[in-house]
């Protein structure tokens, strides 16, 4: 089984019905000198304005002084070994939030630095949040999740129907997708940034840029004749490393590749398609490379070295499916 395969078999952390036994179990005796009751049993604003402080004192109690939390690496799941060597990996790390990078459809990219406490020792951080509970995530999902099959029945039916549990089971899917195409692709050597971890729905990556500026989108720019044909067999490479790994992109456009230094990263890949699980996969593929060569001709690069059904037999011979 690839690497990838393997969130197919992703149990599930939002287990609702444990949820409501767990806190069943922690709940404690009401007391009225603590909570007054309001009509039909609701809390008085009172009483709310001092839970909602508690909770407040409680989260700011374990902040460190100089950051917004502790390092999240000790309870993630950690990208593949051997980690470079910019990466903090030290639990007593302090993560600190400098701004969002970018909002999107499915998730929001903020630029985080983790760093050890009087030590120099620093690295930014691309931290990619899926928003579970928006509706947008779900709105063409259906045929990406072909292939990807859950052994829970009341997971699935849950995210047939759409419910909040089944759109946080479907967020952290598309999360736990990503995390291992991208694992997968590191350690092949695909242009892809290095997948730090996994926590939840929180994704934490190698942040492509220079001094918390990220790197710009192909979308953005214009190249000359000679960059624009380099690009392209930059692209058409990496496309070859991953139909070597049996998947498509799926999502495929000039808004999803950056540009650094002259060299090309592709990026966001939670829609990653299995060519050989998923019954549309060459149709997917064949999309991606439609949408980019046309991006590629349309600037100056000669059709006949970018002609997408070509390039789509080639891949599909890569993949084994030819």
């Amino acid at each position: 089984m690839r690497e990838h395969e393997q969130y197919s078999d992703f149990e599930s952390e939002f287990d609702h019905a444990d949820d409501l036994r767990w806190r069943a179990k922690k709940a404690k005796p009401r007391r009225d000198a603590d909570v007054e009751p309001g009509r039909r049993g609701r809390l008085t604003e009172e009483a709310k304005d001092r839970l909602a402080q508690m909770r407040d004192d409680a989260v700011a109690a374990d902040v460190p002084p100089d950051g917004d939390r502790w390092s999240t690496w000790g309870d993630a799941d950690q990208g593949p070994k051997p980690h470079p060597s910019w990466l903090v990996t030290d639990l007593s790390a302090v993560d600190r939030e400098l701004g969002i990078v970018k909002t999107g459809k499915e998730a929001d990219v903020h630029l985080l630095e983790r760093a050890m406490p009087g030590t120099g020792r620093a690295c930014l951080l691309a931290a990619k949040r899926y928003r579970s509970n928006d509706h947008r995530l779900f709105h063409r999902d259906a045929g990406y999740l072909e292939g990807r099959r859950m052994r829970r029945s009341r997971e699935m039916r849950a995210m047939t129907n759409r419910s909040a549990f089944g759109r946080n089971l479907i967020a952290e899917r598309w999360a736990v997708a990503e995390f291992a195409a991208l694992a997968t692709l590191w350690q092949l050597g695909a242009p892809v940034p290095y997948p730090v971890q996994r926590d939840g729905t929180e994704l934490l990556l190698e942040f492509v840029g220079t001094d918390g500026a990220a790197a710009p989108r192909l979308a953005q720019l214009r190249p000359e004749p000679d960059e624009l044909a380099g690009l392209w067999r930059q692209l058409v490479d990496a496309l070859g490393v991953m139909a070597s790994a049996g998947l498509a992109h799926g999502d495929l456009s000039a808004f999803n590749l950056m540009v650094h230094d002259g060299r090309l990263v592709v990026i966001d890949l939670p829609q990653v398609v299995d060519l050989v699980a998923n019954p549309r996969g060459p149709e997917f593929l064949e999309r991606d490379v439609r949408n980019v060569a046309g991006w590629f001709t349309a600037r100056g690069l000669a059709p006949e070295s970018a002609e997408p059904r070509e390039v789509t037999e080639m891949l599909l011979d890569i993949a084994g499916l030819r």
